[in-house]
């Protein structure tokens, strides 16, 4: 049908063509296919299949070029048809799955790819170093990016690739948890082995582990995970805890569920038991509160830092939208794009969806880049909104974007813009995490 569209058949020519390139009927001479496309006649048939040629022989409509109108007998059919075949429907059935998969809008481009999907793309060896690592007893995975940079994703292969192995797994998105959640550390551990219960299907038995008077809230806890959910699963329990930072923003919880999750980890050297248990945490920004060396869980296991992807990667990405870089001048541009994005997958996501459906350029798109009209414009405008909201925040990001250099900041300050992923971690310095940040504040703030 699209190729009617294309080619603009309509009624009697619309249906001819229908009839006779419908692929059951490709073998068949024009004297039988006539009837069955109900032409008047025969020599009405041909006359309509002359015009349909003529169509598809046109050049502004890209049309089949070895088609010769002037040729007699068969042959026209057959050069159209083998043209049909081998190159407008593979380009056809491209676009369609292009459109399908790829034309995404901007919650699908924000929400976390599929592992299967071919925008996916790996960082190799990351991915096959986490999946060795996670089948260790008592591992413990960290995975640390900043916002959209794909540490969902990531979580969600390693799980995948843990259940494959036989580990049950549990993924548990602290965002979720609502405010009140947080009230008080035994509230928010209660939650959190409800949930992880429900995650498996367990009945969540509470009161018949729980405590907290008597023994105290982690313990309870502790012993809820060891000798009910633990002692009740068949092989392992793989753990993917998202978005961990958000215990960051309540102090007395945060300084006794990290150092617990520590203390699960250290068991497993000592305790058969915690050997079943593994653990991968996702989290965007530095840990900025007081918690002690020895109990911080930031500093054992397996770190995984995510950054942005390089420009192979980016090539890898382009090739899954259909856009096929190979002139020195798109060669050029998309380095450029990557420059200025540093790579980070959310924003390059956006530059190729506009780059295939938006029918833009590479050149147009990094010249309007920055701007309020172009495809950042809702990006960059949100965390503008987000900054005036804090003037101290809008101050330091001024500072940083109008630096040439990095610069320092208070812990808080450099915590806050890490978070928004506005802004990279060097050392004691802070820097703009991409050019497209660093010329739009520094032409605004």
């Amino acid at each position: 049908m699209q190729m009617v569209l294309d080619y603009r058949l309509r009624g009697k020519l619309k249906e001819i063509f229908l009839v006779r390139f419908a692929y059951e009927n490709w073998r068949k001479p024009d004297k039988l296919v006539w009837e069955l496309a109900e032409a008047a006649s025969y020599e009405t048939y041909k006359k309509h299949m002359t015009t349909i040629y003529a169509q598809f022989s046109q050049a502004d409509l890209e049309g089949c070029p070895d088609l010769d109108l002037q040729g007699k007998g068969p042959g026209k059919f057959n050069i159209l048809r083998d043209w049909l075949k081998e190159k407008k429907y593979v380009e056809w059935h491209q676009s369609s799955l292009l459109a399908t998969n790829h034309s995404l809008n901007r919650f699908e481009l924000r929400s976390p790819v599929n592992s299967d999907s071919p925008l996916y793309i790996e960082r190799a060896p990351l991915e096959a170093d986490c999946y060795q690592e996670i089948l260790k007893p008592g591992a413990l995975i960290r995975i640390k990016a900043p916002e959209k940079m794909g540490k969902t994703s990531l979580l969600r292969k390693i799980l995948l690739y843990a259940e494959g192995s036989g580990s049950r797994t549990v993924y548990l998105n602290l965002r979720e948890a609502e405010g009140a959640v947080f009230s008080s550390l035994d509230k928010f551990l209660r939650w959190f082995c409800a949930n992880v219960s429900r995650e498996l299907g367990i009945q969540p038995l509470l009161d018949d582990y729980w405590a907290e008077e008597l023994y105290g809230s982690m313990i309870s806890c502790k012993t809820y995970f060891q000798d009910y959910l633990l002692r009740n699963l068949e092989g392992s329990l793989t753990l993917g805890l998202d978005n961990v930072d958000r215990v960051f923003e309540y102090l007395e919880i945060a300084q006794d569920f990290l150092p617990m999750l520590r203390s699960w980890h250290e068991e497993a050297h000592s305790q058969e038991s915690w050997q079943q248990f593994r653990l991968a945490i996702a989290h965007a920004t530095e840990i900025y509160i007081d918690i002690d060396a020895n109990q911080s869980p930031f500093n054992v296991g397996w770190p995984v830092q995510l950054t942005g992807f390089n420009f192979e990667q980016v090539k890898t990405l382009a090739n899954a939208y259909g856009l096929d870089w190979t002139t020195a001048a798109d060669l050029h541009n998309a380095k450029l794009l990557v420059d200025m994005l540093a790579g980070h997958p959310y924003l390059v996501k956006l530059a190729l969806n506009a780059l295939v459906h938006q029918e833009m350029t590479l050149e147009a798109l990094l010249e309007e880049a920055p701007t309020q009209g172009g495809i950042y414009g809702d990006h960059l405008r949100g965390h503008w909104d987000n900054l005036q909201r804090q003037p101290d925040l809008a101050a330091a990001m001024k500072q940083v974007a109008m630096a040439d250099r990095g610069v320092q900041l208070g812990p808080t300050q450099a915590y806050k813009l890490d978070s928004m992923g506005l802004v990279k971690l060097q050392g004691d310095e802070v820097a703009p995490s991409c050019e497209l940040y660093r010329q739009y504040f520094r032409a605004r703030l």
